[in-house]
């Protein structure tokens, strides 16, 4: 997708959206949009987000839009049409956004960028960093528990920081149980490569992984695939991926968007919002854990009963998952 491309199309997006002339508005429409790295239709990182996007819609009213942007200038080309528009608040959603939003963000102090995961802020430019590592931990320990080879994998997509720190909190989950547990992990370098995360996955197979869990984005499948032909468990990340392989995908470590993203847009149209760092977690209901039901009656009792009560200790804060600070 080319610059000129994206253009056409948030000028398109936008025309369709409005339903009211500006004769009529009594004032301007608050509008929020929506940049994610792959489609909205990943069953995941991307797809979550657009439900959080559509949660904004109909608890605010607002006039939304969204569009794939991914590479460094598609992102800045989306960002800067977006503000040009009048754009209120604009979500990168992705650690890759937040520098861009920096870039951007004085050039357009009347809206607001916001990236999912990030360090670097400015009065108009935060971040919306969920504490996945959270659910990944208590994925962990399940993958441990369960393991017959004493061997389990993790298939990321682009190595970037906020994917590792989710590994972190994984390999963190499952030695909590077992210190002796072998922790394999590959990256495919893309988002998309659904051909690349199936032979990862077979690569770490092959190296005795008997439970695989998966950071990549559009190329879940593949990961599912390479699972579904060795018989052994998946797990799912960011969104309930059960649909998407209901005989290999034993449970998902879930981001809950749409309460946070509500909140975030309330900020913004209240005028209210300064650019910081924000984590939300399982205390706030933003992390959570989505169980098969077709194949939760094949995880023992003593795993259920051992990952609710650690839930339970971390939505108090008596128990904290790994993270890696970026």
């Amino acid at each position: 997708m080319n610059r000129v491309f994206i253009a056409l199309l948030i000028a398109a997006s936008i025309a369709g959206c409005s339903s009211n002339t500006p004769s009529t508005q009594t004032q301007p429409k608050f509008k929020v949009a929506l940049l994610t790295p792959s489609s909205v239709n990943d069953s995941g990182w991307s797809a979550l987000a657009y439900d959080g996007l559509m949660g904004i819609k109909q608890e605010l009213g607002a006039e939304v839009n969204n569009v794939v942007a991914a590479t460094p200038q598609e992102r800045r080309d989306a960002m800067r049409s977006y503000a040009q528009q009048g754009y209120n608040l604009v979500i990168g959603h992705g650690y890759e956004y937040n520098q861009d939003g920096i870039e951007i963000g004085p050039d357009f102090p009347k809206t607001v960028f916001v990236s999912s995961s990030g360090t670097k802020t400015a009065p108009n430019v935060g971040t919306f960093r969920f504490y996945l590592e959270q659910g990944m931990y208590l994925l962990g320990m399940t993958a441990a528990k369960m393991s017959k080879t004493g061997v389990i994998g993790m298939v990321g997509g682009p190595e970037v920081p906020s994917i590792e720190s989710t590994f972190v909190g994984f390999e963190a989950g499952a030695k909590s149980v077992r210190p002796d547990i072998k922790v394999l992990k590959a990256y495919t370098g893309s988002n998309d490569d659904v051909n690349k995360a199936k032979q990862q996955t077979l690569a770490l197979i092959d190296q005795g992984a008997d439970f695989i869990i998966h950071q990549t984005n559009a190329a879940a499948g593949g990961v599912f695939e390479a699972c579904k032909e060795r018989q052994i468990f998946a797990f799912g990340t960011n969104s309930d991926q059960t649909s998407a392989a209901p005989d290999t995908v034993l449970a998902s470590a879930v981001i809950i968007a749409k309460p946070a993203f509500i909140q975030l847009a309330k900020e913004v149209r209240a005028g209210t919002y300064k650019g910081e760092v924000r984590l939300v977690g399982m205390d706030v209901g933003a992390i959570g854990i989505a169980w098969n039901p077709a194949l939760k009656p094949r995880v023992p009792k003593e795993v259920l009963d051992m990952v609710a009560d650690a839930e339970s200790k971390m939505k108090s804060g008596a128990l904290v998952a790994p993270k890696n600070e970026f």
